[in-house]
């Protein structure tokens, strides 16, 4: 049984969690089952209140804590500091929203926090949300020259500045400039790059590294906080295909794609599940930067394999539209013989594939253009190490 005044402590912050596991040892082992937890919510003063106000007494058992707030049961075994890989803090933080300026969730949620930033404020954070294709927004088109989240080639950034140029490859170059450049020390540590599919995809996470340890245990971390629901992630790290998108400036580039939701149209549930992503993320982030450190975990994904085109005649014509088997079906499993497409004159076409796959993107409006029906992902488990603050660095306030 462990008293209020240590759990105040950490929903206050006026003490970390971590900094507490460092100077504890038997009388708050509570605060360590909770924090070896990682249970974002419970750390947030509206849930630790009712956790007060539902208790009669001064103290609390774990195991009635456990039963109030449905919390998962953990591996609580501590792990070896010489297994733990180090990262600086995560100071410096972009959000952003209309990279595809008719992809209206991110660019709501962005606009909202320019005016007001309280909700994605978190402490020694500089959160900057920020509108990245503009014109695309006020037009509310996918793009006005070409895609910027395909722009940022190294060919494009190093391109002379020019008005010829498309205006996405001016605006990349100018992103690059704000919140880079690529690949340097000087980037922005971590961008969230905001989009919505009119493929029934959910809330999907996009990684664009397997070896990058920190975005794997923020991913593992969000999957956690928000299970039941699920949060797919989409691993789009593949030798033939490359997408030099908008958020690669930064050292970890994370996408969130949320669907299903039509193009220049804002519905609430896509708009409040991209919300509670974003707010964990961020929960994430701070947690780390006070010194937290998570332990290895694992991380299944579904890594891009290949692109499938529409059956098409010689000119060039699609013949054929997605099957009503498989329309809506993301992350579905699709076996060699399933329904793939539906001719016009309704003959179906049949996966022919090797091995069984789990498409997504299925039917997207926007990849008409780019001849892609949809992809093809197959599953894997990714390991992610312990991670941990550079113990060299300072938390500030």
């Amino acid at each position: 049984m462990y008293n209020t005044t240590e759990l105040c402590s950490v929903v206050s912050g006026h003490s970390s969690p971590a900094a507490i596991l460092c100077k504890c040892t038997t009388r708050t082992a509570f605060i360590s089952q909770l924090v070896k937890k990682r249970q974002p919510w419970f750390l947030l003063p509206g849930n630790f209140q009712r956790l007060l106000s539902e208790s009669s007494s001064s103290c609390f058992h774990l195991r009635a804590c456990n039963q109030l707030f449905n919390i998962p049961a953990f591996t609580t075994a501590m792990t070896s500091s010489t297994n733990v890989s180090c990262f600086h803090e995560a100071r410096r933080v972009a959000i952003f929203g209309g990279t595809h300026g008719n992809e209206m969730s991110g660019v709501t949620l962005v606009n909202l926090w320019i005016q007001n930033g309280k909700e994605i404020h978190r402490k020694g954070v500089e959160t900057k949300p920020f509108i990245t294709n503009p014109r695309a927004v006020e037009k509310c088109t996918r793009y006005v020259d070409t895609d910027l989240n395909r722009a940022f080639t190294t060919e494009n950034l190093s391109a002379p500045n020019g008005d010829d140029l498309p205006y996405e490859v001016q605006r990349a170059q100018q992103i690059n400039g704000i919140f880079g450049p690529k690949g340097s020390p000087e980037a922005y540590d971590v961008i969230f790059d905001l989009h919505n599919t009119t493929s029934n995809m959910g809330c999907t996470l996009i990684l664009e590294s397997s070896k990058d340890h920190f975005n794997l245990q923020m991913m593992h971390y969000i999957k956690k906080a928000i299970a039941p629901d699920s949060c797919p992630v989409l691993l789009t790290e593949h030798p033939l295909l490359k997408y030099s998108t908008s958020r690669s400036v930064a050292k970890h580039p994370i996408g969130l794609e949320v669907g299903p939701q039509p193009q220049g149209v804002l519905r609430s549930n896509i708009f409040e599940s991209m919300r509670v992503v974003l707010k964990h993320a961020l929960d994430f982030i701070e947690l780390f930067n006070e010194g937290l450190e998570f332990p290895p975990c694992t991380v299944d994904v579904f890594r891009v394999s290949e692109k499938m085109d529409y059956p098409r005649d010689t000119n060039g014509n699609i013949i054929a539209m997605v099957h009503p088997n498989l329309q809506d079906c993301d992350w579905e499993p699709l076996n060699p013989g399933d329904p793939m497409f539906q001719t016009f004159d309704g003959t179906t076409l049949c996966y022919e594939g090797a091995g069984t796959v789990y498409p997504t993107f299925i039917n997207e409006a926007a990849y008409y253009e780019k001849q892609q029906a949809f992809v093809t992902t197959r599953r894997e488990t990714l390991a992610a190490g312990a991670i941990k603050k550079n113990i060299g660095q300072s938390y500030s306030v």
